[in-house]
């Protein structure tokens, strides 16, 4: 078991302790689930509405049960025109006013008054964010990863928190990108670079 300092002997299969360990939840934001990506993306959607979200409510209740902290990132510009985008979100066309409708998390999973919710404008949320500043006051050694895309924001997240030392872990049932040969792509790209896990592991994991 994971401590204040990691034992001898760690390996990817190594139990967290989940008082050392956050949930981060990347991206499931109603824009995901628009109209628009109802209309041109409908396997992702349902993929989202029916199986990555019921999936992760089933982590945040094991990891609030466990003691775990749960943090949000959304991708929400700071301000209403997004000026503060990062230049590929300007290329890219990509933007989520603050305070709109898109940037909020799904509702089913929406977080609670004292959850950590960091508003992103980049792929990579230890990038955009003060993630690493805040895990590390929150004394967190270990990150579960959960959410969407699998090959860009959480692709970037599971490698930049392995860089900057922390024990990363992807549920792989609880991401989603717009084809399962991307999903399942990223999956074995950065999967050096974590543990990748099964809801069903983490839950009975964090629950042991």
């Amino acid at each position: 078991m994971m401590k204040g300092t990691y034992p001898e002997g760690l390996s990817r299969s190594t139990l967290v302790d989940p008082k050392r360990t956050a949930l981060l939840v990347v991206d499931v934001q109603n824009a995901e689930v628009s109209p628009y990506i109802q209309e041109n993306q409908p396997d992702y959607y349902r993929q989202v509405t029916q199986h990555v979200v019921p999936q992760i409510r089933k982590l945040i209740d094991a990891a609030r049960a466990a003691g775990s902290e749960v943090v949000y990132t959304v991708i929400e510009s700071l301000t209403s025109d997004g000026r503060d985008r990062s230049l590929d979100h300007k290329l890219s066309g990509l933007f989520v006013a603050k305070g709109s409708w898109e940037g909020k998390v799904v509702e089913a999973i929406a977080p609670e008054a004292d959850d950590i919710l960091l508003p992103k404008t980049s792929s990579g949320v230890f990038n955009s964010t003060n993630l690493d500043y805040v895990l590390r006051n929150l004394g967190v050694e270990a990150v579960v990863v959960a959410g969407v895309l699998t090959d860009q924001c959480i692709d970037m997240a599971v490698r930049d928190g392995a860089d900057k030392g922390y024990f990363m872990i992807c549920v792989s049932d609880a991401c989603a990108s717009y084809t399962t040969a991307r999903h399942e792509q990223a999956l074995s790209a950065f999967g050096g670079y974590c543990r990748v896990s099964t809801t069903q592991e983490i839950v009975t994991e964090l629950g042991r």
